[in-house]
């Protein structure tokens, strides 16, 4: 049986794909400019043990810019105002696995809608210049949402 994860490391602003425990890809993300946290409205990344529940965007071009999850049809530019927050070109969405740090009441990643996904300000990638997901550029996050299938496990770590 093929086992797949993904490790992000915050402290590196890396995120690490492996398959059968072989790193496959490396990327270099964004995580949070607020920092690592859990607490709702935080805007923080949460650490700890996830899993991609979801992934949505297969067929769209990259830098589509996606709203509620949704394909706006619209094509983001490189370089856009990231004040705006665009999610892009494929979401891959996070259900934390862990009661009390990633999951339940007030702290949820899944309500907090935290995702891999890919970005306007691809020069802000490999800093921490996030609202709590993780940031990937339009050709990185297409090319990972191929390889890796839904039920993939993602750690997020501090280190």
């Amino acid at each position: 049986m093929v086992d797949y994860r993904i490790i992000v490391s915050v402290s590196k602003q890396k995120l690490t794909f492996y398959k059968s425990a072989r790193i496959i890809k490396q990327y270099p993300v964004s995580t949070s400019k607020y920092g690592i946290g859990n607490k709702d409205g935080s805007f923080k990344t949460p650490l700890g043990k996830h899993v991609i529940c979801s992934k949505i965007g297969r067929h769209a071009r990259l830098g589509a810019i996606f709203r509620n999850r949704r394909n706006t049809k619209k094509i983001a530019k490189i370089g856009e105002d990231s004040e705006k927050d665009l999610i892009t070109t494929r979401i891959l969405r996070l259900l934390g696995l862990e009661k009390g740090k990633n999951k339940g009441k007030g702290i949820d990643t899944y309500k907090r809608c935290i995702y891999i996904h890919g970005i306007a300000e691809e020069h802000l990638i490999g800093k921490q210049a996030s609202h709590g997901c993780i940031r990937m550029k339009k050709r990185d996050i297409a090319e990972l949402f191929d390889l890796v299938p839904r039920g993939t496990r993602v750690d997020i770590s501090r280190k």
